[in-house]
């Protein structure tokens, strides 16, 4: 069974080759504006997911005080988003191989706009802890279907850049939430989060879905009219069109993967690795600053609305910056650069917190988020499924996502919980 095994891998491998090489030829593909188009509506999805964390920060106060809401109550709120979001990563893979690509966005932004209607119209802890756990679920799905679609979609030239927008678009909806709320009330907030979903709800109708996902289900027909309309009405798909029919016919081989499957010998370094990252990662702690950084500034004595400004200005030219980085000097120099110089940048940063006192805080956290959007939030990613074989990564990313989620919620809990403490001395 093990060498039937790898006999399957090596030939789809080697058809992975051979499609590489054939491609070449066409690796000068531009892109066409419905692939913009569809990429930017589907890039909403990732906006939503950065409104969605970065929520909790300009609303704490505001809901605390609206709704009467304890430090442990709040704690619930702002962690239960990431309960709904590992249940949505266990079955974004499921969801999106059996109702398609665009399927699974439009059945993400209902549960979008449900969870942000149920926070903006809320009257009690039941209805804000319900709307943030369909939002979890959603963003489950999103940080699943975006990159896969968006990859699927796009010319193999111009791959690269258009996924890496992904984390981009999920740093500019954080930022959006702290720079509109320091002006409204929270409840004005969640209705202003629920937009980005509309938008791709909308711009959904005009967007064609995945040829590749057609050609894996078998529609020939609508994997032809949808490749060629992404192309170019005059574009020659032919090439292109027997690329992915042969690599899909190839990949179903192995469609019967499961996910023990990964925990084998030569899946054990990539495993390690992978999940390792997303779980020493999560150690940093930037999840929990970006969703109570608001409370932290107050703590310090520093005023939280020129802090999460601050830091809403400084992520979003890292992000950029990581992107550049990464196509120039490739993932692992990137990712290792930035963590040997952040441990020495950090360390004296912590340390400028406790001994000098308030006025340091708000530079020592804009270092944070420029060494967090510098790499550290989008490589891991990358890396988690690296060095899988491609039948395995739809299973591999389960525990990627899972354990980012994991760690997010053990985090939020940890900080609201020495929180609660501080506040009862």
């Amino acid at each position: 069974m093990e060498t039937e095994t790898e006999s399957l891998e090596e030939r789809l491998i080697t058809t992975k080759s051979s499609v590489n090489c054939r491609d070449e030829s066409a690796s000068d593909s531009k892109a066409t504006p419905i692939v913009v188009l569809s990429s930017m509506v589907a890039l909403c999805g990732s906006l939503t997911i950065g409104c969605s964390s970065g929520f909790s920060s300009p609303a704490e106060s505001g809901i605390m005080e609206d709704l009467g809401l304890s430090v442990a109550a709040f704690s619930v709120f702002g962690s239960i988003l990431t309960a709904g979001g590992i249940v949505g990563a266990l079955v974004n893979g499921t969801i999106a191989d059996f109702i398609g690509r665009r399927g699974t966005l439009w059945f993400s932004e209902i549960f979008c706009i449900a969870g942000w209607l149920a926070i903006a119209f809320a009257k009690n802890a039941w209805w804000l802890d319900l709307g943030r756990l369909s939002l979890g679920f959603a963003n489950g799905l999103i940080a699943y279907v975006v990159p896969i679609y968006i990859a699927e979609i796009t010319p193999k030239n111009l791959r690269g850049g258009f996924t890496s927008a992904n984390q981009l678009m999920i740093c500019c909806g954080v930022s959006l939430m702290y720079f509109i709320g320091n002006v409204v009330t929270w409840r004005i907030l969640a209705l202003i989060g629920a937009i980005p979903c509309m938008l791709e709800l909308l711009g959904l109708i005009f967007i064609p879905e995945s040829p590749r996902w057609l050609a894996k289900i078998g529609k020939e027909k609508e994997f032809e009219t949808s490749l060629q309309r992404l192309r170019g009405r005059n574009a020659d798909i032919s090439q292109e069109a027997a690329d992915i029919r042969d690599y899909t016919e190839a990949l179903k081989q192995h469609s019967n993967s499961r996910l023990l499957d990964l925990f084998q010998r030569r899946y054990a370094h990539s495993l390690i690795v992978g999940v390792g990252l997303m779980l020493l990662v999560q150690f940093g702690g930037n999840n929990v600053i970006t969703a109570y950084s608001s409370s932290i500034f107050d703590e310090a004595g520093f005023s939280s609305s020129i802090g999460t400004i601050s830091m809403a200005i400084i992520q979003i030219p890292a992000t950029i910056a990581s992107v550049l980085l990464t196509d120039k000097l490739g993932r692992r120099t990137t990712f290792n650069g930035i963590c040997c110089w952040n441990v020495l940048e950090l360390l004296p940063c912590r340390l400028v917190i406790f001994v000098s006192g308030p006025p340091q805080v708000e530079g020592a956290h804009s270092h944070f988020g420029v060494y967090w959007h510098n790499g550290m939030a989008g490589l891991p990613w990358v890396h988690s499924v690296r060095g899988i074989s491609d039948e395995r990564k739809g299973i591999s990313w389960k525990p990627s996502v899972s354990s980012k989620l994991v760690m997010f919620l053990d985090c939020n809990i940890q900080f609201q919980f020495y929180d609660g403490m501080e506040l009862s001395r």
